[in-house]
């Protein structure tokens, strides 16, 4: 029987500004479709098998599975569904709920450079020698997305956030599509397409070389960028267009800067350079409304870390457009998050606030009081009183400062059915600061929980604190008739 090979590059990617559900699935380059947590699991499972194996060869039995904390990183801008998602995930390969944390990538990569030494930061300043008071700016730029966001260092030393992570999908992969496009343009979609699924070994080995040349384009040099290209694809070329590559080449508009001698593609720097074009517009163009952000005008430097941070085109063009900004770039800037994930793992309480990104609430059919709720949701209940519909019981509000491990809420909820052994307890989310009502412009559902209650009776109370400013949102909650405190993961994937 064949055996049918899946090749997914970049699935990371596929949890952000994405519904998400547990069966959820993903595409692999040629379409085939795979449970999207299958794939992840089998992913975090080859990272947790590794590190055992190579520990048990290094160090013998001195290292158990049961003693280590892991530590999964992932993008700021991610939504709460996406760690869930990965969490989830991460228990599907074998880790343990308990011993694992969710760390966010520039927040790992700002703890490190924290404690690097001047003398290793690889520029004239490092993170390290700023004083307690002084902001700065993290660009964390990955393969997939460019995460951006404020620190300001604390009197304990320690980092608390300033404004909201942002960002999007302008990474180190932005710049491999626009090669892949260039290709596409060079000769026809219909060969990209079609090499790709007929070879998908050779096309995944080109990616990898360009891989390597992206590295060392710099735009102060004016030397040509060479690429092997695959026999296949000249194979392709041949059987889709009827034409030789070089044909194609010489007739094409790159005719003046792109030439192919043998199996090597010859491109003037010009068009190298025009390949990170729209990844570094969007980088900067996005930085420059951060820190025109009334919050933001105290910040004294930039710190730029993640593996796409090392290219020299998107260094030089960040120095560039804020030549008043003192620069960081530490060495191994791709490590740092890594690193500092560890250092998280260890001491997460590191970072001291966070900033919400978005206002959360509860739906609840309040009492209704006509100072505050529109008179178009008001209803009267099987007990003759009068309530709110659908109001937005709000929690936190967009761009509150959030302290980690506080409550910043504490809101009484009360069964109204019976004889239910449960209270639901359904969370909404909006970009809005003032939302009255769940159905207002911009509110959506994004996860429910189900707090368990004893006895029978309408009116049975619950104190519900939920705590925003972790990586992850914890709800504490405590049953008044008994006491009882009980902590309930919110399901964003329901």
């Amino acid at each position: 029987m064949a055996r049918t090979r899946v090749a997914k590059r970049r699935f990371k990617m596929k949890l952000w500004k994405q519904k998400l559900i547990r069966n959820s699935k993903l595409e692999d380059e040629n379409g085939r479709k795979l449970l999207a947590r299958t794939v992840f699991a089998l992913a975090i499972k080859y990272l947790k098998d590794d590190l055992l194996s190579v520990s048990k060869d290094r160090i013998a039995d001195a290292v158990l599975q049961k003693e280590i904390h892991w530590v999964l990183t992932v993008p700021a801008i991610w939504d709460n569904a996406a760690k869930q998602f990965m969490r989830e995930a991460a228990e599907e390969a074998g880790i343990e709920s308990g011993m694992l944390s969710i760390a966010l990538e520039p927040e790992a990569a700002s703890l490190f450079c924290r404690h690097l030494p001047v003398e290793r930061s690889g520029n004239e300043l490092s993170l390290g020698s700023l004083r307690a008071g002084k902001q700065y700016l993290v660009l964390d730029a990955g393969g997939g997305t460019v995460d951006i966001t404020v620190h300001e260092i604390t009197p304990s030393g320690d980092v608390k956030e300033l404004y909201k992570a942002s960002g999007g999908a302008w990474g180190g992969t932005k710049v491999d599509d626009s090669f892949e496009e260039f290709l596409a343009c060079l000769t026809d979609k219909t060969v990209v397409n079609k090499f790709k699924e007929d070879h998908l070994d050779d096309y995944l080995d080109l990616l990898r070389r360009f891989e390597v040349k992206k590295r060392i384009i710099d735009p102060d040099k004016d030397s040509k960028v060479v690429m092997s290209m695959p026999l296949a694809f000249f194979t392709t070329v041949k059987e889709l267009l009827n034409k030789d590559f070089k044909e194609i080449v010489d007739h094409s508009s790159y005719s003046e800067q792109v030439s192919l001698l043998g199996d090597k593609l010859k491109m003037d720097p010009a068009v190298a350079r025009n390949f990170f074009k729209e990844s570094i517009d969007s980088t900067v163009e996005h930085v420059k409304v951060v820190l025109q952000k009334r919050e933001n005008r105290g910040v004294e430097a930039i710190l730029m870390v993640g593996g796409f941070s090392e290219s020299k085109m998107l260094n030089k063009a960040v120095k560039q457009a804020f030549p008043g900004l003192k620069m960081i770039v530490p060495n191994d800037a791709g490590l740092a998050v890594l690193k500092g994930a560890v250092m998280f793992g260890h001491e997460p309480l590191g970072i001291t606030e966070r900033i919400s990104k978005y206002t959360y609430g509860i739906h609840s059919d309040d009492l209704f009081d006509s100072s505050k709720h529109p008179e178009s949701a008001k209803f009267t209940d099987t007990e003759g009183v009068e309530r709110c519909k659908n109001f937005f019981n709000k929690h936190v509000i967009t761009g509150q400062s959030l302290k980690v491990g506080e409550a910043q809420a504490v809101v009484k909820y009360f069964t109204q059915a019976t004889h239910t052994s449960t209270l639901p307890i359904v969370v909404y989310a909006t970009k809005s600061k003032t939302p009255v009502l769940i159905t207002d412009l911009g509110c959506r559902q994004v996860g429910e929980c189900k707090i368990p209650m004893t006895g029978t009776g309408a009116d049975r109370e619950v104190l519900v604190r939920m705590i925003f400013g972790g990586t992850e949102i914890d709800v504490e909650c405590t049953e008044k008739a008994t006491g009882n405190v009980t902590h309930i993961p919110i399901d964003f994937l329901s």
